[in-house]
């Protein structure tokens, strides 16, 4: 497979590594809307090519995998590509999806490509095992809790504000809700009551951090609904301590079985992860195989991880998973 990364950020740079740990793949290019002469990426050989020349790379590219933000790029950037390329992104602003995916699912309809939305960890690898769970427990309540951890896309909502040289948002659950559903409790529980959000900021000289504050606490979807703390720091203090990208989270499904609900059953995933984008990129490699397959299959339009067979992922013959793996 032919694999284009489209932007150049820390999860394109986690996609170029996955795509060097999958022998049926190979990077073609590196497209970006820097000059093209100023990036230097870690592939040998491998064109950077200016985003303006993309449909140069028409027939060259079998999946482009889409490294952009879901505040802005996303929303623009999957429905046009999608026109011309099969396509992946990690979209993970989720009240918003249904949105996208009919905007992609037209553009890929109309043009025969194939492409797959809000893949990576959650959503992605955590909408599935929401997905199992629940089918295997009807009636059960799902709880999801993500961090400690800084959300990408969460930090390049803020990076967008005007004003703010760059910024990280931990993502902190709280404990007190996580136990009570391990105990198998299933509470009404608000955003708030959940996670926190913890952000530090590196503002331009001048600015007025009032203002990026009052923008941030009150962002819909991202922050309106939460405790939000927001912290400014020097240039330096961010290069020094918080120049990581760790995550993780848990998914908690809790359901009943037996006569009358006689027993509980708790099924809990769990994700730590030393580098976000890494493994955000691991996922959009896999699910780009699944892609390809999909479309020479002539399976057109978009998908979500829900309309993936697990089969499609893997390199690995069919006969050898069930033989090893099943």
């Amino acid at each position: 497979m032919n694999i284009g990364i489209y932007g150049y950020g820390n999860l394109g740079k986690g996609v170029e590594d996955a795509i060097k740990r999958n022998e049926d793949m190979t990077l073609s290019a590196v497209f970006t809307r820097r000059s093209p002469e100023s990036l230097k990426i870690a592939t040998e050989g491998v064109p950077v090519v200016s985003c303006s020349e993309i449909m140069e790379w028409k027939n060259k590219i079998d999946v482009l995998i889409i490294c952009g933000g879901s505040a802005t790029d996303l929303p623009e950037m999957t429905p046009e590509l999608a026109k011309s390329f099969n396509v992946v992104d990690s979209f993970d602003n989720h009240s918003s999806i249904p949105k996208h995916f009919e905007k992609v699912n037209s553009s890929c309809t109309e043009n025969n490509t194939t492409a797959l939305i809000s893949c990576g960890w959650d959503p992605g690898m955590f909408s599935l095992n929401r997905l199992y769970s629940l089918c295997v427990l009807p009636g059960g309540k799902d709880f999801t809790f993500w961090g400690k951890g800084v959300s990408q896309g969460h930090s390049d909502a803020i990076r967008r504000i005007e004003g703010v040289i760059d910024a990280r948002q931990y993502t902190i659950p709280v404990e007190e809700a996580m136990n009570r559903v391990r105990n198998g409790e299933t509470p009404d529980f608000t955003a708030r009551d959940k996670h926190l959000r913890e952000c530090f900021v590196v503002a331009e000289e001048g600015a007025d951090k009032e203002r990026i504050e009052k923008e941030i606490v009150s962002m819909p979807a991202y922050f309106e609904p939460y405790n939000t703390t927001v912290h400014f720091i020097s240039l330096e203090e961010m290069k020094r301590d918080h120049a990581e990208l760790p995550h993780g989270g848990s998914v908690i499904v809790s359901g009943e079985t037996g006569k009358n609900g006689c027993h509980k059953q708790v099924i809990e995933y769990k994700l730590s992860l030393d580098s976000n984008p890494e493994f955000t990129g691991s996922a959009l490699v896999c699910f780009a195989r699944a892609v390809y397959k999909m479309f020479k299959r002539g399976d057109f339009g978009c998908k979500t991880v829900f309309d993936v067979a697990p089969s499609d992922l893997s390199a690995i013959d069919r006969g050898e998973l069930i033989a090893h793996l099943l």
